[in-house]
């Protein structure tokens, strides 16, 4: 199969990855088809072939930590170079089994957590490494110079961060700047039409800084897939099994009309909702979960099957207001 996924650039940096991303979260996660090493190399084999190879896992994601690194492992033993990899570090709701367990972006950390990310994924480089969650109780200034000794030596080619706000991206621009070290490249914060606070602050940052964007939950739990609707929801998904909250109180209203918007245009809600992602120049990659290769590859479809126009983006931004940016 000929890949129709674009590559898009990460900010001002040379790591190019696909445009639709692969997020690993469900790899080893019990009850879905992916639990299973064979489930697991299913979807990575599809995600292979149709062109999505920016895969985006965590040291904390599986039923046991470290489990959906070690599935990958396994999973992509002879074929690592037709893979960007990246994995996240310094969560605080799992305990990894390595200490500090407060100062997750503390030099010793970080020092214990890369190699046993190593091991795991089975490869001698992390394309991506990401601080998972800010680290209130570590400078910012060990943390970089700790993943910039990571650089140097071979064992990261490039680092970034998730979760963080505005400010504290700004404080890592400026300072690794500096301090003449290793910047971080990305920045991984939640994202949808159904939520867009990163509007006030973290995309404002990231195109100032030229840091590029990774929206996690683009997809908000599959509400903007076209498979959920007011009256009917597949049961075997994780938003009915553990999140049936965000389900119920769905603003119905905006998604009817959002569909009806969609059915004009003859395209899914999938893929509009990929369009509207990929319009954002700052943006670097769609990465969305999957648990089957049918998933992967109607993602990998939706990358190149509808560019809105300036209209369409008015259109879906009555439908879901964007939000306030801060002064």
């Amino acid at each position: 199969m000929t890949s129709t996924v674009p590559l898009r650039r990460v900010g001002a940096s040379g790591l190019l990855v696909s445009a639709v991303g692969l997020g690993c979260n469900n790899f080893g996660r019990p009850g879905t088809r992916t639990e299973t090493l064979d489930g697991t190399r299913e979807v990575l084999d599809a995600a292979i072939d149709a062109g999505v190879t920016f895969l985006d896992t965590a040291d904390m994601y599986g039923g046991d930590p470290g489990q959906s690194e070690t599935l990958m492992g396994e999973a992509l033993k002879g074929r690592r170079d037709q893979v960007t990899l990246a994995t996240k570090f310094g969560h605080p709701g799992r305990d990894m089994g390595y200490p500090p367990s407060g100062a997750k972006g503390s030099r010793s950390y970080i020092r214990r957590a890369v190699e046993a990310s190593l091991t795991r994924l089975q490869t001698e480089w992390i394309d991506l490494y990401q601080l998972h969650v800010p680290d209130d109780d570590t400078p910012m200034d060990e943390t970089l110079d700790a993943l910039g000794d990571l650089v140097r030596e071979g064992k990261v080619r490039y680092i970034g961060h998730s979760n963080f706000s505005g400010w504290q991206i700004a404080e890592g621009h400026f300072t690794a700047l500096m301090r003449h070290g290793v910047p971080f490249v990305s920045a991984q914060n939640q994202y949808s039409l159904l939520s867009r606070g990163a509007e006030r602050d973290v995309l404002p940052a990231v195109a100032r800084y030229r840091v590029g964007f990774f929206p996690y939950f683009p997809l908000h739990n599959g509400l903007l897939t076209g498979k959920f609707t007011r009256d009917a929801a597949p049961a075997d998904t994780r938003i009915i099994r553990q999140r049936r909250h965000i389900y119920d109180d769905a603003p119905w209203d905006a998604l009817e009309a959002y569909q009806a918007f969609c059915e004009e245009r003859g395209i899914t809600m999938l893929q509009a909702t990929f369009g509207w992602l990929l319009s954002h120049p700052a943006l670097s990659s769609v990465i969305a979960g999957a648990t089957s290769a049918e998933q992967v590859q109607a993602n990998a479809a939706a990358a190149t099957a509808w560019t809105p126009t300036d209209s369409d983006l008015a259109a879906i931004d009555e439908f879901f207001p964007p939000a306030r940016v801060a002064l």
